[in-house]
């Protein structure tokens, strides 16, 4: 983060925020590899909270810099009519990720929006927020996509997922994940939606222990994976994928649909087809989801990969 590289962060954030977005967006990705010497920070407008995510630790002068900037841009025309209330710089190099509030006081929960649905995140204190906000695109699909269906959503966090869907007309929505404090979160999401609880199930479970509950609640019309790409104990992208993708055919109503995701930069989305090709054959490739404008990549396989796939045959 040389002088120049401030500069360009300092321009590109007055102009994000002039005016600024009426929800959550990330302001810059610079993991999207487009900003040099930003690489390895990223930007986030929580309505309200700016927070600045650094990957990498910097040289005690870039993060003098870096603060400097920061605190320029809150004395700024852009910043004052914004009506934002803080910045939270968040060390992810470190342990714990500890965010440091540069300014307003410190919140550990906050509320965003997001198509209209709402969501509550941790700030400062957890490596994520509680959304991945390069999702937006993949909620969007499903909540179009579940009317009158059972969903299942699998690796489910803070269930985003779920929201979208209960909010596109789920029937039901079972939601499974091993941290039982993400599903808890996840059900304060839906009561922030007013949301019928009686139309969504929660399942703190590790799901390669859980097969048999989760085959007992369905079949499924719509089922979403979105794994991370490595979880010390719990599951590891390359190797444990392919065993989920082989269970799909016991899970899927007729006609079902999958959207299948990974986040791995090293890892393109024909790793994911040729799977399910090998995996679960009767499920066809039908399209990749395209990701939010602002988290665009010079390498179109870095970012984030959602694919969807259909039990139906494709058109001829």
């Amino acid at each position: 983060m040389n002088p120049a590289a401030l500069d360009t962060l300092q321009q590109h954030l007055l102009d994000a925020l002039n005016p600024p977005p009426a929800e959550a967006r990330r302001f810059l990705h610079g993991r999207g590899r487009r900003w040099p010497g930003l690489e390895q920070l990223t930007v986030d407008w929580l309505q309200g909270v700016l927070l600045v995510a650094l990957f990498r630790q910097p040289q005690a002068d870039e993060l003098a810099g870096l603060r400097r900037t920061l605190l320029a841009l809150a004395e700024s025309t852009a910043w004052r009519a914004s009506q934002a209330q803080a910045i939270v710089l968040q060390h992810r190099y470190l342990p714990d990720s500890p965010g440091e509030w540069l300014l307003g006081e410190p919140r550990e929960q906050w509320q965003i929006s997001e198509g209209g649905l709402r969501f509550q995140l941790d700030l400062g204190r957890k490596q994520n927020t509680g959304l991945f906000l390069d999702m937006r695109y993949g909620r969007r699909w499903v909540r179009e996509h579940a009317r009158g269906k059972r969903v299942l959503n699998l690796f489910a966090y803070t269930c985003g997922f779920s929201v979208a869907a209960l909010a596109g007309g789920a029937e039901h929505v079972l939601n499974l994940d091993m941290a039982k404090a993400a599903l808890s979160r996840g059900r304060d999401n839906h009561r922030l939606n007013r949301h019928d609880l009686a139309r969504v199930s929660f399942l703190g479970h590790d799901l390669f222990k859980s097969w048999g509950k989760v085959r007992k609640s369905g079949p499924y019309d719509l089922l979403i994976i979105d794994p991370p790409s490595f979880q010390k104990g719990s599951f590891v992208l390359t190797q444990d994928y392919q065993k989920v993708l082989r269970r799909l055919p016991d899970l899927l109503a007729p006609q079902a649909m999958v959207l299948a995701c990974l986040n791995d930069p090293a890892i393109g989305a024909q790793y994911l087809i040729e799977a399910m090709a090998s995996q679960a054959p009767a499920l066809h490739f039908v399209e990749r989801l395209d990701n939010p404008p602002e988290f665009a990549d010079v390498d179109p396989q870095g970012g984030l990969k959602a694919l969807v796939f259909s039990l139906a045959a494709p058109a001829s």
